[in-house]
């Protein structure tokens, strides 16, 4: 948004885009999650255009890491040594984008108007990404003999699908 610093974002070691500044918490139950989303809600940018009462003016993504540890021996405390405690880890994202709006159907003007376009251009951003993966997929399942040359996925348009590039199935 213009009128809130931009988000910097840093790769990590293990080749993950980050939001830098952001907080990881832990979380043990459903109602700590909802807690955290109602939290990161009241963040969220909101204002009033000609079509909408409250519309967002940001995109929300929300980023679980699920690991799971049990042990696999299936005894007890007494065959703890010989255990193996496994680990399983999966990553959900929850993103919820900003409502695209044709700016002369809105009424934006000034800094309205300008999130409006930023809005918009991580939009068309992210169908562009979508769009070359899905294209992707169709050309390797159509004859999957066939050598198919690797399309450059363009991620690094917006910071949006940048950040959301493993979870689009990039790496």
């Amino acid at each position: 948004l213009p009128s809130s610093p931009p988000l910097a974002l840093r790769e990590t070691l293990e080749g993950g885009v980050v939001v830098a500044g952001l907080s990881e918490h832990t979380v043990s139950s459903p109602e700590d999650v909802e807690r955290l989303l109602a939290r990161g809600t009241l963040c969220r940018a909101t204002a009033a255009t000609n079509m909408n009462a409250q519309s967002s003016r940001s995109h929300a993504v929300c980023s679980l890491t699920l690991e799971i540890g049990y042990d696999r021996s299936g005894g007890g405390e007494e065959e703890e040594e010989d255990s193996e405690a496994v680990e399983r880890i999966g990553k959900l994202t929850l993103v919820d984008l900003a409502g695209s709006e044709r700016a002369k159907r809105t009424g934006a003007k000034g800094d309205r108007l300008k999130e409006g376009i930023s809005i918009n251009r991580g939009l068309l951003a992210l169908g562009n990404v979508i769009s070359v993966l899905a294209e992707a997929a169709q050309q390797q399942t159509s004859d999957p003999a066939a050598p198919v040359p690797t399309p450059h996925v363009p991620y690094r348009d917006s910071k949006l699908t940048r950040l959301l590039q493993t979870s689009l199935g990039g790496s």
